[in-house]
């Protein structure tokens, strides 16, 4: 997958952290659900579903103003086209939040509303608390921002076995808009937390995989705030690699690897196939209204 080198790009939707630093524990919600499984398997922390089931644990809140300063006068520097993103891991996140955001508001309409994507490094204050780096990716309900650490899109190979890629981590920017929309349209709220196969977390998390493959489907129609398309096309290939990146998250495969036996009551994101169905339902469809992981069986 190649980015136009023409677009240009719209760093005002990403706020830059790296180097400022959280000052403190991680939170004990973890978010996205790829680290946070594994988090959840060693140390007990349950990562993606919590009280409110947005995808990310509120435990210790601080008052406003206390989030750190966002800044995007760098980004804007450097990340000003496709042809950044094609060079730049920060510069691929901001194109690949201008595509998601972009989809959102189109699928949307009145009803959407843009959440800031923050790149930080090590630690990083939030809305939900303090968080480390190895909560991965996470979506924060309480300050509606998605929070990556560009470093676990290595680990993502190294450590849980992806091909990785481009679209590897455009489907995890997705994802993690997925609890966005989950948030906006209240989803959240009505379903239940907890573990288990049938359990409201990993239902809420198949959905925001399937949201995920909602926005694959629509991607190559994006554009660039210049009107020219964000992506030169978008090939079975990047599918692939999406997912085999949903697969190498599933719960059964990183329980497996973790300790060498899957316990299912303890599932908190769905397994491999399933993030695959779901991924694939979304992207087969186009149509997030395709996204029932309520209803019946996942």
């Amino acid at each position: 997958m190649t980015f136009n080198d023409d677009a240009s790009l719209d760093t005002s939707q990403v706020g830059d952290r790296r180097g400022i630093g959280g000052g403190g524990l991680a939170i004990g919600g973890g978010g996205l659900g790829i680290v946070g499984l594994l988090i959840y398997i060693l140390v007990s922390v349950l990562g993606g579903g919590n009280s409110t089931g947005s995808g990310a644990g509120v435990q210790t809140p601080f008052q406003p103003g206390q989030t750190g300063a966002v800044s995007q006068q760098d980004l804007s520097q450097v990340c000003r086209t496709g042809a950044d993103a094609n060079a730049r891991d920060d510069c691929r996140i901001v194109a690949y939040t201008d595509s998601v955001q972009q989809y959102w508001s189109q699928a949307m309409g009145s009803r959407y509303q843009p959440a800031q994507t923050i790149i930080f490094s090590g630690q990083v204050q939030t809305g939900c608390g303090n968080a480390t780096t190895e909560v991965g990716p996470f979506y924060c309900p309480a300050d509606g921002k998605a929070y990556f650490d560009l470093g676990f899109f290595d680990e993502l190979r190294t450590r849980f076995g992806a091909e990785g890629g481009s679209f590897a981590e455009g489907y995890v920017v997705a994802h993690e808009y997925g609890h966005h929309i989950q948030n906006l349209l209240g989803t959240s709220d009505r379903v239940g937390s907890g573990t288990g196969p049938e359990s409201g977390s990993v239902r809420l998390e198949l959905q925001a995989d399937c949201y995920a493959g909602a926005w694959a489907k629509h991607a190559s129609s994006t554009t660039g705030s210049n009107g020219k398309p964000l992506f030169q096309s978008i090939t079975q290939s990047d599918i692939d690699r999406a997912l085999n990146a949903a697969a190498a998250v599933g719960d059964d495969r990183i329980q497996a690897k973790a300790q060498g036996r899957v316990t299912p009551e303890t599932f908190t994101h769905g397994t491999s196939a399933q993030r695959q169905k779901w991924f694939t339902a979304g992207y087969r469809t186009g149509d997030p209204s395709a996204c029932d992981t309520f209803s019946g069986n996942v």
